[in-house]
């Protein structure tokens, strides 16, 4: 801004000297006046350089805040309970932090150097027009005057209409991103009838909002962008100037001088309105950015917090809710696990098992009750401590763009190439990985999207099987995978599954047959609890799931097909 303000002195400085350089032509015509020339050429060099360094200062300004907002949001959203993250959507947040941190970056390239054109030219510039002839002075500032009052009058619901703007631009972007990526379902199902209907009238509601924008305003708003442009200004002090020199009341270089001044005095008036318009439409955007920065972070220990003594774990009464008005996800939950076993979580779909999976390194905080890690409170862990307790293989794999070895080397990033590959052979990926072109190099895409579902699984068990952590959770991490995939996925998990504490969140209820501990839950409530033959003999709701499943496996087209006719039988 010191050098914007610099800039528009010299700026002004020039147009002084030229008038000075006119005087002295019309004193001594014989003699041309190279001091003055060349101050003129220096000031407007100078002009420039200084222009040219705010420029470039105020963008190096708006990198470096990008960059330290990305970085303290990204800081402050790994600090805050899962749920809010969840709750907010990841295009809202991506919103913030992508388009609302540039909106800021923006404004700060922007705004900077208009600051001094915006306020220094017009001040100064008008006082020199006084210094030169007041009554000049005084006809431009009424022109200018005329125009704010004007421009002011119309411009009356500009917070309001800004307002309904950005909502509206905000419903099309949504509408855009839910049809490209619903592009397979929108195909399969409604050829894009409903879908691009939605993102149709998103977009005529933002078209009714430009319109009305445009019109409301009307003739008077554009009238007043005509008054605030130089040439009205300069057209009355020519005349006025034109007239008091006639007069014989004003000098003729004055008028000159005036004339160059204030042109300068009106030119500032669209960077004022352009700054305007900016601040405030950056303004929705540092709600937003304020919004997430002061979202409540999980309560971390004082001092060096409490280290576990073992890799057991245990359930105290734990109830659990996601929201304030939501019904319990889990409901006075108690149970023990010794280190070293195997317990699965079972249960029909919402009964809470991912939710006892996901307390377990703190996504959340119970609402009730208490959740134990090697006999330490998890709230009284700082999260390094904790997570260096607890891996995890969910059934729905991230994979980040980047190698291969890379994604093996999250949260191990100091694993050398041997330690990779040797992960990555006990998670039976060793072989697919040296078909591929480079490797392990190879870059995997997007989210993983050129590898198969069971090959994105194997590479999320190597990552687990290299950070070597004593507490292993599992969320039925065979779900997806077909039959040959499934077998090596089987024979990776037992590896990664050796002298672990292994809680494993399972649907195929074959697989957990022979757990040293069996919890069954429903409705948020642990039901039942012990051996599969023992709890099959009891004959509750994990002998039912039991039977269901046994139904369920021996199912084959087949005899659908010859119950479904049979049922037509005898309806018929």
């Amino acid at each position: 801004m010191g050098l914007a303000a610099v800039s528009a002195l010299l700026g002004l400085l020039t147009m002084g000297l030229l008038a000075l350089t006119v005087q002295a032509l019309i004193d001594t015509p014989d003699q041309w006046p190279w001091m003055l020339s060349a101050a003129v050429l220096a000031c407007a060099v100078g002009t420039y350089l200084a222009r040219l360094g705010a420029f470039n200062q105020s963008h190096y300004a708006a990198f470096r805040l990008e960059r330290i907002l990305r970085m303290r949001l990204s800081d402050r959203l790994s600090k805050v309970p899962l749920g809010y993250v969840q709750s907010q959507g990841a295009g809202a947040l991506t919103k913030v932090i992508h388009d609302d941190v540039k909106a800021l970056h923006v404004f700060v390239a922007d705004s900077t150097p208009l600051y001094a054109r915006a306020y220094v030219t017009p001040l100064v510039a008008f006082v020199l027009l006084l210094w030169l002839d007041w009554r000049l002075a005084l006809a431009a500032l009424g022109v200018l005057a005329l125009g704010f009052g004007i421009l002011s009058r119309a411009l009356r619901r500009r917070g309001e209409m800004a307002r309904l703007y950005n909502d509206a631009r905000e419903r099309v972007s949504a509408a855009v991103v839910e049809f490209v990526q619903a592009m397979p379902v929108v195909r399969t199902f409604d050829t894009g009838h409903a879908t691009f209907g939605r993102y149709q009238k998103a977009l005529e509601a933002y078209l009714d909002v430009l319109t009305r924008w445009y019109r409301e305003p009307g003739f008077p708003a554009r009238f007043s962008w005509v008054v605030l442009s130089p040439m009205p200004t300069l057209a009355v002090v020519l005349w006025l100037g034109a007239w008091l020199v006639w007069q014989e009341t004003l000098d003729p270089v004055r008028w000159l001088a005036v004339l160059l001044l204030c042109t300068g005095m009106a030119e500032a008036m669209m960077p004022a309105m352009m700054l305007r318009h900016m601040i405030e439409k950056v303004k929705l955007s540092i709600v937003r950015i304020q919004e997430v920065m002061a979202a409540p972070v999980l309560p971390v220990p004082d001092g060096e917090g409490e280290r576990p003594r073992d890799a057991s774990l245990r359930f105290e009464n734990v109830s659990f809710r996601y929201g304030e008005g939501d019904a319990d996800a889990l409901s006075q939950v108690s149970f023990e696990v010794a280190p070293g076993t195997v317990t699965a979580l079972v249960g029909p779909s919402g009964a809470g098992k991912s939710t006892v999976a996901k307390l377990i390194p703190r996504f959340w905080d119970v609402n009730e009750g208490r959740v134990l890690v090697g006999g330490v409170d998890v709230r009284h862990m700082h999260s390094d401590e904790l997570l260096r307790q607890v891996a995890f293989v969910f059934q729905d794999t991230f994979l980040f763009a980047d190698t291969i070895a890379g994604n093996i080397r999250l949260g191990s990033p100091e694993a050398d190439m041997d330690s990779v590959i040797g992960a990555a052979q006990a998670a039976q990926a060793h072989d697919f990985i040296m078909t591929l072109p480079e490797g392990y190099d190879t870059r995997v895409g997007e989210r993983g999207i050129f590898l198969s579902g069971g090959q994105r699984q194997r590479i999320t068990i190597a990552r687990a099987l290299l950070q070597n952590r004593p507490i292993l959770v599992l969320d039925e991490a065979t779900a997806f995978a077909d039959p040959e995939n499934e077998a090596a996925l089987i024979a990776a998990l037992s590896r990664l599954m050796q002298g672990k504490t292994v809680i494993m969140v399972a649907h195929r209820l074959a697989t957990i047959r022979d757990a040293d501990q069996i919890l069954v839950f429903d409705h948020g409530r642990l039901v039942e609890s012990g051996k599969h033959d023992d709890l099959v003999a009891h004959g509750g709701t994990y002998a039912r799931l039991w039977r269901n499943y046994e139904m369920a496996q021996n199912w084959s087209l087949g005899k659908a097909a010859h119950a479904s006719l049979a049922s037509q039988d005898k309806t018929q």
